[in-house]
């Protein structure tokens, strides 16, 4: 009898930690390497669309609008 409890305490904490497992989510960092949480394909995507190559295009064009104006003036 005694040890029929000590099997189904043993089972019952294997199929705990197995369900808590299975079920924990986050991420590894191992060997310098990011590796994944197991719901990565449920996450939602992060999108963050390529902005222009030159970033200093209103400073840029300022800049041109000035020097044009200033030529206008030297006439």
């Amino acid at each position: 009898m005694n040890t029929q409890w000590i099997t189904r305490g043993t089972i019952g904490t294997l199929a705990l930690a197995a369900l808590l497992a299975t079920n924990t989510g986050c991420q590894v960092s191992l060997n310098g390497q990011t590796l994944p949480s197991p719901h990565y394909l449920q996450d939602d995507v992060q999108y963050f669309p390529a902005g222009p190559e030159f970033k200093l295009s209103r400073e840029a064009a300022a800049l041109q609008a000035a020097r044009a104006e200033e030529k206008r003036n030297q006439r």
